[in-house]
């Protein structure tokens, strides 16, 4: 346990820089060309460590579902995505958005944490589902800002970039999760809690950071 607590740690210590750095794949330029606006979305999941923290752990938690019951989490999750993004895009705000993202990363972590018993193994999947749609829409709506004055060609190759990058890793965390339980047994365990514990460590962080901003 010592151990296991000692990696998560030195996991965060080596990623929190990258809290630091602009969500911008391209600075503070919006994506001029088809390919900049694909490989800005592309990117933009992937240097966004609370983003990111939050995609894999979905996808570990994705894992816990039974049946086709994960992937259609993930699948509401990426939806909602773009629902927020072109809420952002059309004018309409959704608060602290960078905050919230930041708690999603956090609490995602927690409930591979902590969350493996009682009401919320009765009600995983509801719960799951809501909370991916939920976290998809100020996921997407944070996103959208790198696109705002681009053109509708690079906007669309860029949620394309979002989605395809996006379902990669959380799908490929929910089978790489899978193959790794043992018979009988959910993938909740071991590699759920170390990757809990990052993403809560990241989660944190960021929370503390978007709040001190």
């Amino acid at each position: 346990m010592r151990s296991f607590r000692s990696s998560a740690l030195i996991g965060a210590f080596i990623m929190a820089p990258g809290l630091a750095r602009a969500h911008h794949p391209l600075g503070s330029l919006a994506p001029e060309t088809l390919w900049q606006g694909f490989a800005s979305g592309i990117a933009h999941p992937v240097i966004g460590l609370d983003h990111l923290a939050f995609v894999l752990a979905a996808g570990v938690l994705a894992a816990t579902l039974r049946g086709r019951a994960g992937a259609v989490a993930l699948l509401g999750f990426l939806a909602c995505g773009v629902a927020g993004s072109l809420l952002h895009l059309a004018g309409v705000g959704l608060g602290p958005v960078e905050a919230v993202v930041a708690g999603s990363a956090l609490l995602a972590g927690a409930v591979l944490l902590f969350g493996r018993g009682g009401a919320l193994a009765d009600n995983r999947t509801a719960l799951v589902t809501a909370g991916f749609a939920l976290a998809g829409l100020f996921h997407g709506h944070a996103f959208a800002e790198a696109v705002v004055a681009a053109q509708p060609g690079p906007i669309g190759a860029y949620l394309l970039g979002l989605a395809l990058i996006q379902g990669a890793l959380g799908f490929g965390a929910m089978i790489l999760a899978r193959s790794l339980a043992r018979p009988h047994a959910t993938p909740d365990l071991l590699a759920g809690r170390a990757v809990g514990a990052a993403a809560a460590l990241v989660g944190a962080v960021s929370l503390a950071v978007a709040i001190i901003a």
